[in-house]
């Protein structure tokens, strides 16, 4: 996915703030989550993302209870991932993902054609649990969507916790909106867009585990109970991801470890989605985020007892 582009880099050379491994910084607008009173994930507006990017609020850093950052924003590679959130490559015609738009007749183009989220409101604040209304606007100004996005830190035990994320985006435009991804337009196996999580990229790249199966090729396109990713560059800062589809729905994985580490759920996988007026697309994902390497046996048990809190919650 050669998705970064001239006009995003100098965009970000112009106005992006990059800190840390590439974490653009909101300033004072950074919320933080806590868990077991650790601070492990801050949430931020996406403000000062520049407009080819397709500006959106997102969490970065996510941590471990050990403090081993496990997210990654505007990376040489691909300077429109952020962190954690929830990012559709068309949606009507509009990007809300960031860089190029994938065409059927010129492959990869850069398009005038990016939206934004903009945060609204807090619906509910607490140290460990939020939730806020994002309005989906396109590059004109249109309303197209309206999403209540909860976030929530779940605590499981000593060197591990979970990200419950949950996002129910209704079509607000007074019309069908289609849902489409590069691989609905003819670019197979890149069926990427709803939540998607990126990792940071190491001289290495992470190991893909699922309940039976195991690397990139076999997890990819596939709605694996649960899949994980196992990364880090040394002993003292090894972790674990593993991500959970909760609710009604399991889309396809859309998992990449060899070319970037990144992990997602997929809307539109293969085909479109089309969302009538008020229609709402409700998707949920459990993150269990630990440090070191589990093996599947743990792995498979934190899922069950991360679910278990989320549904009790």
């Amino acid at each position: 996915m050669a998705e970064q582009t001239e006009a995003a880099r100098r965009a970000t050379t112009a106005g992006t703030a990059q800190q840390g491994g590439g974490a653009a910084a909101d300033g004072p607008a950074a919320v933080k989550l806590r868990c077991r009173g650790v601070a492990v994930a801050e949430w931020r507006a996406g403000t000062d993302v520049p407009p080819d990017l397709s500006p959106r609020p997102y969490l970065h850093p996510v941590r471990t209870l050990g403090g081993t950052v496990v997210t990654e924003v505007s990376p040489g590679d691909h300077l429109h991932h952020l962190g954690v959130g929830v990012a559709v490559p068309d949606i009507d015609g509009t990007s809300f993902w960031g860089g190029t738009t994938f065409t059927r007749d010129r492959g990869p183009v850069l398009l005038d054609n990016h939206g934004r989220q903009e945060h609204r409101a807090w619906t509910s604040a607490g140290a460990a649990r939020r939730a806020e209304r994002v309005a989906w606007l396109s590059r004109a100004g249109e309303a197209l969507c309206e999403e209540v996005r909860e976030t929530a830190a779940v605590e499981l035990d000593a060197r591990s916790w979970a990200l419950h994320l949950r996002t129910r985006l209704r079509n607000t435009s007074g019309r069908d909106l289609e849902v489409n991804s590069p691989a609905t337009k003819g670019r197979p196996g890149a069926g990427y867009g709803g939540y998607f999580w990126r990792a940071p990229k190491e001289e290495a790249p992470p190991r893909c585990l699922g309940p039976e199966a195991e690397g990139e090729a076999a997890l990819h396109g596939s709605r694996s109970p649960w899949l994980a990713l196992l990364g880090g560059s040394s002993a003292d800062t090894r972790w674990t991801l593993v991500f959970a589809a909760l609710g009604a729905e399991q889309d396809p994985w859309f998992v990449r470890a060899e070319e970037y580490p990144g992990v997602g759920a997929a809307l539109a996988w293969d085909s479109p989605l089309t969302v009538p007026p008020d229609g709402e697309v409700d998707r949920q994902v459990v993150t269990v985020v630990a440090d070191g390497h589990l093996p599947r046996p743990d792995i498979a048990e934190l899922v069950a007892r991360a679910r278990d809190a989320v549904t009790a919650a």
